[in-house]
């Protein structure tokens, strides 16, 4: 018996990715969903050489979007799988989805964890703790849902998942200047994130952290202790444990500007949007 798939891609203003996206799912003959949110170049155009099932909804933010395409679209696979536009489904990945999908499922098994290789500036960031990565990409129709935070969603599944070997490519940035202007806005929503959680007896994070637990609850365990620290000091000690220790200098020059731009400028970005917030509450002590 082979199982069906659906992939849902999100899209805003995507022309120079979305076609080496939909280039890299066509092996897995799946039926592909695009959620739109306005695009005003050729985007949807392109879509259209793929696939009919064009949907358009505003874009309040990721893990709202991801919802509403779970609850609205017409899902009709037994797995769904949820992409990017700047995704691509590497030809490893591909080979071992069709393989599982050749094949009846075991009916306990509801979602498969998917690690993604980081691509900046074209180089494999392969050090530094940051490959490999896992993301609960894809799983079993009616069991699962974006978790409920303005960055930094993870995909929630109902019951037992699997690792899968194959890795989902992550072309991050077209150029510096996109990576820190996206940058910048998470670091405003992770800053109000942390802010609102000082405070807070309910952590509104539904991946729960566990250092004996999967790959996806070790990260947010990681994370939790992370936070943690004083702000100003736990950029610092988390750059120099993922450059040096974790041997972030391997990936050369090119990973240097990203371990520095994602390990170090963006996390202090954070604290110092935590430390206005804290100062204009006249709270900065804490």
């Amino acid at each position: 018996m082979i199982e069906s798939l659906d992939i849902i891609i999100l899209t805003f203003n995507e022309e120079k990715n979305i076609e080496a996206c939909l280039q890299s799912i066509l092996p897995l003959n799946a039926t592909i969903h695009i959620v739109d949110s306005g695009s005003t170049d050729n985007t949807l155009s392109i879509c259209h050489r793929y696939t009919s099932n064009i949907n358009t909804h505003p874009f309040e933010n990721y893990a709202a979007q991801r919802n509403w395409a779970l609850k609205n679209l017409t899902l009709n696979g037994n797995w769904i799988l949820n992409l990017d536009a700047d995704h691509r489904v590497s030809p490893e990945l591909a080979n071992e989805l069709n393989l599982i999908l050749a094949k009846q499922t075991p009916p306990d098994l509801n979602g498969f964890l998917i690690s993604r290789r980081t691509i900046f500036m074209d180089k494999w960031i392969k050090y530094g703790g940051h490959y490999p990565t896992y993301h609960a990409n894809m799983f079993r129709n009616g069991f699962g849902s974006c978790e409920e935070k303005l960055y930094d969603q993870h995909f929630l599944i109902t019951g037992k998942t699997q690792i899968l070997k194959s890795d989902i490519l992550d072309i991050i940035t077209d150029s510096v200047n996109t990576f820190v202007t996206r940058h910048n806005h998470w670091a405003t929503l992770e800053a109000q994130y942390q802010f609102e959680q000082r405070d807070s007896k309910n952590d509104v994070q539904l991946i729960k952290p566990r250092f004996w637990g999967n790959p996806m609850q070790r990260r947010r365990y990681m994370k939790k202790k992370y936070e943690s620290f004083p702000l100003f000091i736990r950029p610092i000690v988390y750059f120099f444990i993922r450059y040096f220790i974790k041997l972030g200098f391997l990936d050369g020059k090119t990973g240097f500007v990203f371990h520095f731009l994602q390990g170090f400028w963006f996390r202090m970005m954070i604290d110092i949007k935590v430390y206005e917030l804290l100062k204009q509450r006249g709270d900065e002590s804490r």
